[in-house]
């Protein structure tokens, strides 16, 4: 990522904060929306809390992002736990698809071509680092 970019993400998230109760609904009802069956690895899960959980990580991950030493570590940990709930390597095309969406909009007209191009880099860089390490946990597990 670009230093532009994570200027564009860090600025833009920091919009999202006042609104993140708000953003973490809209992101997991786009997320069953999308896919139905992705329901079923929340089934026993406090959806307030695990927004709660989801805009903490998405606030970690944008004070970190010109810290990839930071960042990369800690998602390819959360890839390796997700591996264990049954997070499969496509759905991270989908929670990409969700997250977008839900910044579009929650961000509304402040939703630039530049800001969405700034978090689809961003979500790459920490979706690619996530299924390398989910990868090697299914090596391992093989």
């Amino acid at each position: 990522m670009t230093p532009e970019q994570i200027e564009l993400v860090k600025r833009s998230f920091a919009k999202v904060v006042p609104i993140k109760e708000t953003a973490a609904a809209l992101f997991y009802g786009r997320l069953f929306e999308v896919d139905p069956a992705l329901r079923a690895l929340f089934r026993d899960t406090d959806m307030v809390e695990q927004g709660r959980k989801l805009m903490a990580t998405l606030g970690f991950v944008v004070m970190n992002l010109g810290h990839p030493g930071s960042v990369v570590p800690a998602a390819q940990g959360l890839a390796r736990r997700h591996v264990g709930y049954g997070v499969r390597e496509e759905h991270y095309a989908t929670v990409g698809a969700a997250l977008i969406w839900t910044l579009r909009q929650g961000l509304g007209e402040a939703f630039t071509p530049a800001v969405e191009d700034a978090w689809t880099a961003a979500y790459a860089m920490l979706s690619g680092a996530m299924i390398e390490a989910a990868r090697e946990v299914g090596v391992q597990a093989a």
